[in-house]
């Protein structure tokens, strides 16, 4: 196996991770695949929602209601192939409910990853639908921050 083929297997073994952490709460987990100045951004985010988070410790602040809020399992990953192995791009579905609610949350997603050749995310380009988290939560996606 090549270098550059490690790079892409560490870069895609991350984001199978960061599907696992999310699913299963492990919050501190999570942030632990990211850089240490780490991005996560909403390009299409409402305007009560952050657009970016940046930094292990506004990642885990944002992150760390989650499953508080949703239990959810990702389902249909499927990576795209790049030109460069530390780019991800992915897409895959999401299948469960809110909890306050007990609405269903079926989401699809596609993804946008940056790693370091060591495989943490650099920046994470998150592409979701913020209806279909508004609708299963039945409130502003402010409160999923609080």
């Amino acid at each position: 196996m090549n270098n550059k083929e490690q790079i892409k297997n560490a870069a895609q073994a991350t984001f199978k991770n960061h599907l696992t952490f999310l699913s299963n709460g492990e919050i501190n987990k999570w942030v632990d695949l990211f850089d240490e100045n780490g991005i996560l951004e909403f390009p299409y985010g409402p305007s009560d929602f952050p657009n970016l988070v940046k930094g292990k410790s506004e990642l885990f602040n944002y992150m760390v209601n989650f499953p508080k809020h949703f239990k959810v399992e990702f389902e249909n990953l499927h990576f795209h192939a790049t030109e460069e192995p530390t780019l991800i791009i992915a897409e895959f579905t999401s299948k469960g409910k809110a909890l306050r609610t007990n609405k269903p949350y079926y989401q699809k997603y596609i993804s946008v990853v940056t790693t370091n050749e060591k495989g943490q995310i650099v920046k994470y380009v998150d592409f979701w639908n913020p209806m279909v988290a508004l609708e299963a939560l039945n409130t502003s996606l402010s409160s999923f921050i609080e």
